[in-house]
């Protein structure tokens, strides 16, 4: 299993990882949901968060991933599902995010009112990883379906139809980034169905095996000055110089994909980068980061072998 093999390399438990392997075997995937079971296009590196997620996880615990933007929340809650052969359910939460909207709705079906059954239903049913994404915008209707999903009783109620327990593969994995508009503190009530495991920033080590990944024919001086961009923009944002806009892996990478195309290095870090940000005065300050990292008159061939 390759996913399995992931963790070897990384050196996670190997006990942790038989178990995961026999907990796979338990519970196989309904073919109806097999398109759910989805590959990263992201590996998530680090041995430590790796092991307390999946200890958590093996327990039959709900997750909390919580940590300031680009320490890769998102990234590690779609590789757990993946490492445990589950298919995923996302669920974006904002401000008019229903309980109808977890759950289900009414719906007309060959002239018949049945249930639409929504991303938590779904989840309970096939025994799911629900991916709760910025689950602190979530509204107070909503967060009360949660409450009896994600404790001991782990059951839905559903109004006009009756009540589902959820399956005993099904797992719950919450995301959240603190002071974004609209977001508030989560009730304890909640926070204490979850364990929280606090995301640190991305360093150098991890940096460079997920640009290895991804670049594998990248040349090594060009690859270390993309890697000292972000983590100089990373440092910037937590000492408050800039905001977070800039902050995007996702975006670094994208960057250096268009490159190839033969889009010049700085044209291309200014569209994944630079961009990112509506501040005059904050662009010039990530411009003259970028432009300490990456010369105006490199090309592919300063970046690719």
């Amino acid at each position: 299993m390759e996913e399995l093999k992931f963790l070897e390399e990384q050196g996670v438990n190997p006990r942790m990882i038989e178990e995961v392997r026999m907990y796979r075997e338990e519970f196989p995937v309904d073919e109806a949901v097999r398109y759910r079971v989805v590959r990263p296009l992201i590996p998530f590196y680090g041995k430590e968060i790796l092991e307390m997620a999946i200890a958590a996880l093996l327990q039959g615990e709900n997750l909390l991933l919580t940590g300031s933007k680009a320490t890769g929340k998102n990234v590690l809650a779609e590789n757990l599902a993946y490492i445990f052969n589950r298919p995923s359910y996302n669920i974006s939460f904002h401000v008019n995010t229903s309980s109808a909207d977890l759950i289900g709705t009414d719906t007309f079906v060959d002239n018949q009112v049945q249930l639409r059954k929504g991303s938590i239903y779904l989840c309970a049913q096939y025994g799911g990883f629900g991916i709760l994404d910025e689950v602190n915008m979530a509204k107070n209707d909503a967060v009360s379906v949660l409450h009896a999903t994600l404790d001991y009783r782990r059951s839905i109620d559903v109004p006009g139809y009756d009540k589902i327990m959820l399956h005993p593969a099904a797992r719950f994995i919450g995301t959240m980034n603190y002071g974004y508009a609209g977001t508030k503190e989560l009730n304890e009530a909640l926070v204490s169905r979850f364990m929280v495991i606090d995301m640190p920033a991305q360093n150098h080590d991890t940096l460079q095996k997920v640009f290895h990944d991804f670049f594998p024919d990248g040349k090594e001086d060009a690859m270390e000055q993309l890697i000292g961009l972000f983590l100089d923009l990373q440092l910037k944002a937590q000492n408050g110089e800039i905001s977070t806009k800039a902050l995007d892996l996702r975006g670094m990478l994208a960057a250096v994909k268009t490159i190839r195309c033969g889009l010049s290095p700085a044209l291309a870090v200014r569209m994944g980068i630079v961009n990112k940000s509506f501040d005059a005065f904050e662009k010039e300050i990530i411009d003259d980061v970028v432009m300490t990292r990456i010369p105006e008159d490199w090309t592919e061939a300063d970046i690719f072998a």
